[in-house]
């Protein structure tokens, strides 16, 4: 029999074994990252849509909030007012007087301060100046009453006597180191007085711009033309203590016919009963407008409503009247409390008195 021939068999390619591990390991590498990444989305997925309902449920809860407020807004709008004027008044760390031991070079935020708590600081007798005596009219039109703030002199005070949305008459201070923006706050408004600062008996805590009795005619005139220069719409100013100016005739004289060539009349706080402002404005020829009450002789606020009880009933017995006033939170609560009060008279400013 003839030999077969042996078949060699041919031996495996090794690169083609090697390249199908490759391709399984890729495979496998690409379904881990198919995985991977379809996991990161739907987490992602669930992720947002826990985000967007936890807003949307703040979004609720505020609007919850805001619609309860809007509710309940109502029932306390009665107290609104006194509560907002109390929260003014307690910004105002910058009380009126400053203690006399104090340093003049210490810091302002250093500075001790004490708070007036009635008008006593405006005159320097033990009674209180009386009105001057006024002829009794017969009244056909509403009676004219006008309040004047004085001693304004930081945004405190502005902001609490806008509040009341009244017509009330704000007199400021001069600027001090210690409120020097009282000029600024004044030319914001429409209309305005200057409280101006004058010799007293016995006042020793003397403010800036202070006139004395022994000043000058030329010192005088200065002073009056620098209150024109910070305050220029100044149509009227009032006497913040003088006793002792006001009562003397020839410095009486020295004022009024500065104020003149300023185009500045003058309005006299009486801070004493023996004023000579009546006799100098006769002299010149210009009407005598002087304070008929002052509110907060004390500072409790029950005596500040009878106080404007009292400036009610002078009005309508001479047709006008002048009330002064201080910002201090009684006085302040006290007008807020009488505006049914104020029904029977006209509350104007005071340069629509006459």
């Amino acid at each position: 029999m003839p030999k077969r021939k042996k078949t060699l068999k041919k031996p495996a390619k090794k690169g083609s074994n090697a390249l199908n591990i490759i391709a399984w390991i890729l495979a496998v590498i690409a379904i881990v990252l198919v995985a991977l990444i379809g996991g990161y989305y739907v987490g992602y997925e669930d992720a947002r849509d826990e985000i967007v309902k936890k807003e949307r449920k703040k979004q609720k809860k505020r609007l919850d909030m805001i619609q309860k407020l809007e509710t309940t807004a109502h029932k306390k709008s009665d107290d609104s007012v006194n509560k907002r004027l109390k929260e003014l008044l307690k910004k105002d760390v910058v009380k009126h007087e400053i203690k006399i031991e104090e340093k003049v070079e210490a810091k302002i935020e250093n500075q001790k301060f004490e708070k007036h708590i009635d008008a006593s600081h405006e005159y320097d007798i033990a009674s209180l100046p009386k009105a001057p005596k006024r002829e009794v009219k017969i009244i056909s039109k509403k009676p004219k009453l006008a309040i004047i703030i004085d001693d304004v002199s930081v945004r405190s005070h502005v902001e609490a006597i806008k509040s009341l949305n009244i017509p009330l008459t704000m007199s400021f201070l001069p600027p001090s180191k210690y409120r020097p923006n009282s000029h600024t706050l004044a030319a914001k408004e429409e209309f305005y007085m200057v409280h101006l600062p004058m010799e007293a008996k016995n006042f020793t805590k003397e403010e800036p711009f202070t006139l004395r009795v022994s000043d000058s005619q030329k010192m005088v005139q200065k002073r009056v033309a620098k209150i024109k220069e910070l305050f220029p719409s100044v149509k009227y100013i009032n006497n913040h203590t003088g006793s002792k100016f006001t009562s003397d005739e020839l410095a009486v004289n020295k004022l009024i016919y500065a104020l003149d060539k300023q185009g500045i009349d003058f309005i006299d706080s009486r801070t004493i009963g023996t004023t000579k402002v009546p006799l100098v404005m006769k002299n010149y020829g210009k009407k005598y407008i002087a304070r008929d009450i002052f509110l907060d002789h004390e500072s409790d606020k029950e005596y500040v409503i009878e106080q404007i009880k009292k400036a009610i009933k002078i009005s309508k017995a001479h047709g006008t009247a002048i009330a002064i006033g201080h910002p201090h939170e009684n006085t302040l609560l006290a007008i807020n409390e009488s505006k049914k009060l104020f029904e029977d008279v006209e509350l104007v400013l005071v340069n629509r008195l006459y």
